[in-house]
């Protein structure tokens, strides 16, 4: 069976479900950028290097609880789960609207990241569940789309709320949409293909058919202890570490980057802030369709991420004197990071046996929050220090350059059979 005889209903009806979904996660992560440069620092009394903190308390919550929901996930339900950190991840961002004090602030963005932290790995694992490896990669975009369109809506519509009532009133107002989304999802959603009434009988074993004879083709993992062993497992954990580096310092300062540049007031920001994203979505939906069409992910990886580290550092070199030049090269940086997401997370299905890949995913996910931890308390810190992104810039382009490395070492999946001759090298 081809992707195109496998119930094409998959496609209209679930990947809008999961794009809203973690569209609204992302939603209610990002707007803390747009605090920032709005005067939420001012209000507190926030300094320079507890604002980069703040920032980055989010995924220090999210680093802690990744296994743990993706445990749930793989040998639960996508569909509790999900509903219900829906609820509370919107509570929890609305309630930042209404903080008086640091400590609450605090613990809000930390909870925040604690309520959020299952959801990528489990919209991953639901992901599995429903789609073939020819059609996964593109399933993977359409999930990750939600972030870079996501901040490129938000970056306008931000800068807008916040222009017109102020930054409480934008947390409050954009942490209700999650609420309101959750009751719609509990009525959308079912795990697994067998319970889904809009399938036929003979799509539903079609589908299922397909997937079971992707497993046999994958070598036997005993445990999650074997999968997070492996060398493979190993160097993607420290790969998506740097990736996220740059990517967070990037995705969280960048508002209040364009704002020192020049002279220029919330909306201009906004939609300058959205530019990168718009370039993100595009180069996203293109890189995932060929690396689908030629079955292979690390050659839709590595060369996008060069390129970022090579725009960070040229945007260092070409410092404040000139900001559209700088900027230009921010779009660029900020697109060629998004790109590769995709591939990228369709290379673990393909590697590891479905009793194992979730957790494993999810041990991947986790160290890209801790790298997000890490990139956005630094990247704050140093442009708070240095009053200057220049060192910022060279941050991350050096972390998404160790990121290339460790992404030309990873070894091809090992089968259970031994491959047909030339197929091995297709293989991320």
């Amino acid at each position: 069976m081809t992707k195109h005889t496998i119930a094409p209903k998959r496609w209209w009806y679930i990947i809008p479900i999961i794009f809203i979904t973690y569209s609204l996660a992302y939603l209610d992560r990002a707007n803390f950028s747009f605090a920032s440069a709005a005067g939420i620092n001012e209000d507190l009394g926030i300094t320079k290097g507890m604002s980069s903190l703040l920032g980055a308390l989010f995924f220090l919550g999210y680093f802690f609880f990744q296994i743990p929901g993706a445990v749930y996930a793989e040998r639960r339900s996508v569909k509790k789960l999900v509903f219900w950190c829906l609820i509370l991840w919107g509570l929890c961002a609305s309630l930042t609207g209404v903080v008086s004090n640091i400590p609450m602030l605090a613990a809000i963005r930390f909870a925040l990241g604690v309520v959020e932290a299952a959801v990528m790995p489990a919209m991953l694992i639901y992901i599995s569940n429903w789609f073939t490896k020819s059609e996964r990669s593109r399933a993977n975009t359409f999930l990750i789309l939600g972030n870079p369109v996501t901040v490129l809506w938000m970056s306008v519509v931000s800068g807008y709320l916040i222009n017109a009532f102020g930054w409480r009133e934008m947390f409050i107002i954009e942490g209700l949409p999650a609420v309101l989304w959750a009751v719609c999802w509990w009525f959308l959603v079912q795990d697994k293909p067998s319970q889904a009434s809009w399938l036929s009988e003979e799509e539903k074993a079609a589908l299922q058919e397909q997937l079971r004879k992707e497993q046999e083709g994958i070598k036997a993992v005993r445990n999650y202890r074997e999968a997070f062993k492996s060398r493979n497992v190993i160097i993607l954990c420290m790969q998506y570490f740097a990736w996220s580096i740059g990517v967070y310092g990037f995705v969280l300062w960048l508002p209040s980057i364009l704002r020192n540049g020049t002279e220029m007031g919330m909306v201009e920001a906004g939609w300058l802030s959205a530019v990168p994203y718009l370039a993100a979505t595009i180069a996203m939906i293109v890189v995932s369709w060929a690396s689908d069409r030629m079955q292979n992910r690390k050659l839709f990886v590595w060369p996008l991420l060069l390129i970022g580290a090579l725009a960070f550092l040229g945007s260092w070199l070409v410092g404040s004197s000139n900001f559209w030049l700088s900027y230009s090269l921010l779009v660029i940086a900020g697109a060629a990071m998004y790109a590769p997401y995709g591939p990228f997370f369709a290379i673990i299905p393909e590697m590891l046996p479905r009793n194992v890949a979730g957790g494993a995913m999810a041990l991947i996910n986790s160290m890209g929050a801790l790298g997000s931890f890490v990139g956005s308390w630094i990247v704050g810190y140093l442009n708070g220090a240095t009053g200057s992104p220049a060192a910022s810039y060279i941050f991350m382009g050096v972390a998404l350059l160790v990121a290339v490395f460790l992404t030309l070492i990873v070894k091809p999946a090992e089968n259970k059979r031994s491959p047909s001759p030339g197929r091995t090298a297709r293989h991320a």
